[in-house]
């Protein structure tokens, strides 16, 4: 097997861009030994491992309507515009089945990122390590703000991408030299700051270290692409990102514009598959 690692950022709804690039890699039976990711990223890749192709695209898609899924209603009755319960529950339970038996099987190390909100540091999870592992996900994927806090063996925990959106640093740490970087966000982007301080301050001012690192995310987040871009030059990784641009946000709800990203995730993996094998084989 190779000696390669797969590294998937968040982006919450433009997540599903990492959908079409998985599907196409599991279409072609592209399975890497080493998968780390981060909120969507995390989700993405839990279906990546289980061997379930479309089943994050179909989710979202068939989905994004309802108002179980997102919507302000869900702030009211669980303090998450995402429902936790649906999402977490009734979705990889009964509608589209999550295939545990599988994911459990896996020969994949699987690693999990989220923010533990006492120390603003990151918290890595391994699947092998983990009892819960929807919990874990759920906690990687709460977005500040719109999401509550997961508490995880007393520790409290939020979204993964606060204090490492793009872990690329985590997956070379584990010894894995040779990437696969798959980002939401296409070439050229760079994150501004916050614009939410004031809310931020008060709704976590039990927690300084989050409150730090989530103002001074868009530095880091800015200094890893560059970083991303060295690595890149030096043929140390393959980066895939979106080749346009379609403005889709984070909690985007059209169904043509997420069909469209995933689309484009697809074709972009695809344009990509030749080189991507040759990159592999001088791995």
């Amino acid at each position: 097997m190779c000696n390669v690692g797969l590294v998937l950022e968040g982006g919450g709804m433009r997540g599903i861009y990492t959908s079409g690039v998985l599907d196409f890699l599991m279409e072609n039976d592209v399975y890497l030994p080493y998968v780390i990711g981060v909120s969507a990223g995390a989700c993405n890749a839990s279906s990546y491992i289980s061997r379930q192709k479309y089943r994050s695209k179909n989710i979202n898609l068939k989905y994004i309507k309802d108002p179980r899924y997102l919507g302000v209603k869900n702030l009211i009755l669980e303090k998450s515009i995402f429902g936790i319960k649906f999402l977490y529950d009734e979705i990889p339970n009964k509608l589209e089945p999550f295939d545990y038996k599988s994911f459990n099987n896996a020969p994949e190390k699987f690693v999990i990122g989220t923010t533990n909100c006492s120390t603003g540091k990151s918290v890595y999870f391994e699947k092998s390590q983990c009892k819960d592992i929807i919990k874990v996900i759920r906690a990687s994927s709460s977005l500040p703000l719109v999401a509550p806090i997961v508490n995880i063996n007393g520790e409290p925990y939020l979204d993964g991408g606060i204090s490492d959106s793009i872990p690329i640093k985590k997956s070379i740490e584990d010894g894995y030299l040779k990437n696969i970087v798959v980002l939401t966000r296409p070439k050229g982007y760079r994150k501004e700051q916050t614009k939410f301080k004031k809310i931020i301050k008060f709704k976590y001012r039990k927690y300084p270290n989050l409150i730090k690192k989530i103002f001074n995310r868009y530095k880091e987040y800015n200094e890893t692409l560059d970083y991303i871009e060295m690595l890149e030059k030096r043929d140390e990784i393959i980066v895939i990102r979106p080749s346009i641009d379609l403005k889709v946000d984070r909690l985007e709800k059209r169904v043509e514009k997420l069909q469209e990203l995933y689309d484009l995730g697809y074709q972009d993996a695809k344009k990509r598959y030749d080189n991507i094998k040759k990159w592999i084989q001088r791995t």
